[in-house]
């Protein structure tokens, strides 16, 4: 797991007025919880950077005023309207302590169906896991070297090594998707058999007149020849 190091300033004041203050000078308010007691810092809203603004996990080496803590991003708050981050929660790792992340997918391996027209549709990006520190994963790989047309791959179908997967099994991941031109063929096709089997009806049909209609005139006939 990548580490990214966040240097911090304890906070001298507490409250909304001096949190505002501090984001305005483009600092985020911040505490770190989880081991003997709380600590209210501020960093720069910079080094937050690659630890947000990003779909990859990532371990935090905290530096408050000297002082180094190993954590992990716990919760962010954002600004509703500029999505500026408001305040960060970090989780001090412990040693034997289970934690829990969101660590996103690395699809490899290329799926046949896309060589048949398919298209490769994500449909979940992270997924929860919960492992000790030294076990936890920078990512989940997940193969769709065997997918065709209309195939899928979901959460149960993750391999468990050292963790355990917190989502649904049934959830899917990922889908190749059946190009609409396929789609539009299959309802043609049906109907040329439907066709194919009411003009084999019709031929049957027309056979059995006609037969009928000979068996009738040549009995006919005999009575006639009987006269």
């Amino acid at each position: 797991m990548r580490t990214i190091e966040i240097i911090g300033y304890k906070r001298a004041n507490l409250g909304k007025s001096d949190a505002k203050r501090l984001r305005v000078d483009g600092n985020v308010p911040c505490v770190l919880y989880g081991g003997g007691e709380q600590i209210h810092f501020y960093a720069p809203m910079i080094l937050f950077r690659d630890l947000v603004y990003t779909p990859n996990a990532a371990f935090i080496k905290l530096n408050v005023e000297g002082d180094e803590y190993n954590a992990i991003l716990q919760d962010v708050q954002f600004h509703p309207v500029n999505e500026l981050i408001l305040h960060a929660d970090f989780l001090e790792l412990q040693e034997g302590r289970m934690i829990k992340m969101d660590i996103p997918f690395h699809f490899t391996g290329e799926a046949p169906g896309l060589q048949q027209g398919g298209k490769l549709m994500v449909k979940l990006r992270n997924v929860a896991i919960k492992a000790l520190p030294k076990y936890m994963p920078e990512f989940i790989d997940m193969d769709v070297s065997s997918m065709e047309l209309g195939d899928s791959i979901k959460i149960k179908d993750i391999e468990e090594k050292d963790f355990a997967v917190l989502n649904n099994p049934r959830i899917s991941i990922a889908t190749v998707s059946v190009p609409r031109m396929i789609l539009e063929e299959e309802p043609e096709e049906e109907e040329e058999l439907e066709e194919g089997a009411e003009g084999a009806e019709g031929e049957e049909g027309s056979t059995e007149g006609s037969t009928e209609g000979s068996k009738e005139g040549s009995k006919e006939g005999s009575k006639e020849g009987d006269k």
